[in-house]
């Protein structure tokens, strides 16, 4: 397993905190709760990405916004889009 250097939102300065907190405003209630959270509650992969902010927020709040409910399609919608595109490159995740 690789090891990523991450900070911690307790030892995140201002730009880490706006980056973190604003890509979370943006995702769906369902990404609330991380699957894989870091030793500070945020996800692990958000985590990885805390030592260049300003990627973070860019990476995520990507999703978050392609992920918004004021779009057309629904929620099952873009998850039948993720796993047809998943089996399509097979992708065993």
């Amino acid at each position: 397993m690789t090891w990523i250097r991450t900070i911690p939102l307790t030892e995140a300065d201002d730009e880490l905190r706006r980056a973190v907190e604003g890509q979370r405003a943006l995702y769906p209630a369902e990404y609330a709760v991380p699957l894989h959270p870091a030793g500070d509650g945020t996800s692990q992969i958000v985590a990885s990405h805390s030592l260049i902010p300003d990627a973070l927020f860019h990476a995520f709040a990507t999703f978050g916004s392609l992920m918004s409910p004021e779009l057309p399609l629904t929620r099952q919608q873009h998850e039948m889009i993720s796993t047809v595109v998943s089996v399509v490159n097979r992708c065993h995740y």
